[in-house]
Formats: structure tokens, sequence, C-alpha cells
């Protein structure tokens, strides 16, 4: 069985948690995993808060579409605002060339970026079996939460930031992220996950 539910929201901060509990609640009916639940509640809410953000034009009719739909094991979350877009992706900065390596030793590899990662959050995991505090400088290696994707370190976000974490989250919460322009209204954020059921889940039993 495939169903599928649309919300037309006002560009309100209520919405946002208002769009959450319908999604939760609508989760929670067929039977979802609660934790898998729980991750699409976020997801939905960093989406929705973004369109409340942006979604702006002037018009006395602001206000952003959130249309949700079940297909099998695939729920996919479609948050359209009727701001003025996306921006345009820029061009990445030209590389300087690298120096040649001195004579008689092997050419430097070149060092990737890092994020900007508070003190605190790197030396919040657990200690080493050696007793030993971990380097700083050095994320220690934990096994990803069954929920969550590995994640770049090239593309983590300040922590400390007000902003730029939205996308982020909803990257490592689901399982494909799509970001495009409404050739009439404005920015689309649209996210697959695939599904888990608890036992004798509604949804399931209806199919």
């Amino acid at each position: 069985m495939d169903i599928w539910w649309t919300l037309h929201l006002k560009r309100d901060p209520a919405s946002v948690p208002l769009a959450r509990r319908i999604l939760l609640g609508a989760m929670a009916t067929a039977g979802v995993d609660p934790q898998i639940a729980h991750d699409l509640g976020v997801a939905l809410t960093e989406a929705c808060a973004n369109a409340v953000e942006h979604g702006a034009t002037g018009r006395p009719d602001d206000g952003f579409q959130v249309t949700a739909a079940i297909s099998g094991d695939r729920l996919r979350i479609e948050v359209t605002d009727s701001g003025p877009g996306l921006p345009a992706p820029s061009a990445p900065p030209a590389r300087r060339p690298a120096a040649p390596a001195p004579a008689g030793h092997a050419p430097r590899r070149p060092r990737r970026g890092r994020a900007t990662v508070p003190a605190r959050v790197l030396t919040a995991h657990r200690p080493r079996r050696d007793g030993r505090p971990y380097d700083t400088h050095v994320l220690p290696h934990r096994p990803a939460a069954p929920t969550l994707r590995p994640v770049d370190l090239d593309t983590l976000p300040d922590l400390t930031a007000e902003s730029g974490r939205g996308l982020f989250l909803i990257h490592a919460l689901t399982d494909h992220v799509q970001l495009r322009n409404h050739p009439l209204r404005g920015a689309i954020v649209s996210f697959d996950k695939i599904l888990k059921w608890q036992d004798g889940a509604l949804l399931q039993a209806a199919s």
C-alpha cells in the first residue's frame, strides 16, 4: 500500500513543531520503528526551519509545503518554500600548484582541509584502553550509530555556529538528499529514508 499526504503551512515558527508532530503521529500509527521516526522528525524539523527562515518573498501568501509519500519501505519527504530559491553554485577556488619536492625527498602529499571543531567535542569521547588521553588533534574512531552514515570531516560544519547545521543533520539522518529549485515557487529540499517496521505494523498488515 502506498500513501501520501501534503501540508500547506504558514511561514511561521509555530508551523515547524506542527509539521513534526503530524509526521511522528503518522509514523507511530503506521508502525515505523521509533528510532527511524525520530531521525525523520529531526530532519523534517531542520528542513521546515530553513523554509521558515529563508523562504520569504514579501508576498502576503508566503508559506511552505510539506509532502510525504510512503512507497513500500521507502519514505520521501519534500519541503518546498516560496522564497527566491537556492543560489547558483559558486566555482571552487583554484588550487595553487604544489611546490616541487627537494632533491632526494619524496613529494609531499597534499593536506586536506579540516573542519573547525571545538576542543570539548574532541575530548568528549571515551578514554583509550591504555588509560592515556586522546590526542585532541585526532578524532578517535567510534563505530557509527545504526541510523547514521559516516561523515567526511571536511564537510562537518562549525558546531558553535548559529546556522549551517540543518543540511548537515538532514544528510546524516537520511539515506538520500536532493536540493533543487522549483520552476514556479522556491527551493525544494527532498530526502528519502528506508523504513524499518515494528512487529505487527498496521501499514505492513494492510499491504
